[in-house]
This record gives structure tokens, C-alpha cells and sequence, in this order.
């Protein structure tokens, strides 16, 4: 499975606002914390906008923000939003699939169910699981941060119910 350069930058974004639900955040300081170009970082933030993840203000005093609280954004969701377009293989791209075997082949139903298990991995997270007691992230993205969302026990992310993702690689 690959998860394209978008969603980890827009996962970036997301867990960045999380731990700053106090204020409006800047794309300046995101680009500069996390390691990615305003240019595409101004991409990002303009489609989470659009799917609602993020609300922006604009001018002098605007950043932006969570459109909704962390306990509300589905992991899961955001990257169906964000992959969706990106085709597994040729044979799941209508234009471009030259492929003769598609109506035959079964291993389009295979990655179709992998693909399906990989989003049913990510539909039980919330975001304010990704940054709640985690205090190693929050170091990096908020060292002043308190998880106002939930409380440890309320949130976790169980990683001994899926294996690691060790085989994502990210795209241009």
C-alpha cells in the first residue's frame, strides 16, 4: 500500500491544529515544524478546507484551525478523501487501463479487499487518538500542549489488534 506525499502532509496539518485548539495556527509555523514547503502545505490546507476538516481565516490576524474537534475526524475518512483518486493498480483507472485481463482477473478483487482492510484499519482512530497522550509527538509539534479532548483512558490506539504499517511508502 502507498500513501501519497497529500495525506501525510495533510495528517501533518491535521495533528499540528489538534495540538493548538487554543488559537489560529499559521501555515508558516506548520511548514516550518513539520518539514514541508508553504507551497504545498497552502494545497493541502485548501482541500482539508474544502472537505471541512479545517476552517481558514483569511488576512492580518487569520490562520486556520479544526473545522471540528479531533474526537469528531475520522482517520479513516481523511484518507479515503485524500487517496481515493490514486488508482492501486492500471486496472482500477478508467482512462488509462489498457490492461486485458481486467474483466477475468481476480487480483483486482484482492487489492479491492485489501484496500477495504486498510481504511477498516484506520476507521476506529481519531485524530485526538493520534495526539492524545503522546507525549513524544507533542514534544515535536507542541511542547506547551495539554490534550484537552480525552482523557489516556479514553483514547488509544491498540497496536497489537493490526500489524504495523512498516510497508507504506509515501509518493511524490
Amino acid at each position: 500500500m502507498r500513501v501519497t506525499k497529500r495525506t501525510n502532509i495533510a495528517m501533518r496539518v491535521l495533528m499540528y491544529c489538534a495540538a493548538h485548539t487554543d488559537r489560529l495556527v499559521t501555515k508558516h509555523e506548520i511548514a516550518g515544524v513539520c518539514n514541508v514547503s508553504e507551497n504545498h502545505l497552502a494545497q493541502v490546507i485548501n482541500q482539508l478546507a474544502q472537505l471541512g476538516f479545517l476552517h481558514t481565516q483569511r488576512g492580518r490576524n487569520g490562520g486556520l484551525e479544526l473545522a471540528r474537534p479531533a474526537s469528531e475526524i475520522v482517520i479513516g475518512e481523511v484518507f479515503r478523501h485524500l487517496e481515493q483518486p490514486v488508482p492501486l493498480a492500471e486496472c482500477f483507472a478508467d482512462v488509462d487501463n489498457t490492461c486485458p485481463l481486467t474483466e477475468a482477473c481476480r487480483l483486482r478483487d484482492l487489492l479491492t479487499n485489501a484496500a477495504n482492510s486498510f481504511y477498516a484499519t484506520l476507521d476506529p482512530v481519531t485524530l485526538d487518538a493520534l495526539i492524545c497522550d503522546n507525549g513524544e509527538l507533542l514534544q515535536i509539534i507542541s511542547p506547551q500542549a495539554i490534550c484537552k479532548t480525552a482523557t489516556p483512558s479514553e483514547v488509544s490506539v491498540d497496536r497489537q489488534a493490526s500489524p504495523p504499517l512498516a510497508n507504506v511508502t509515501l509518493l511524490d
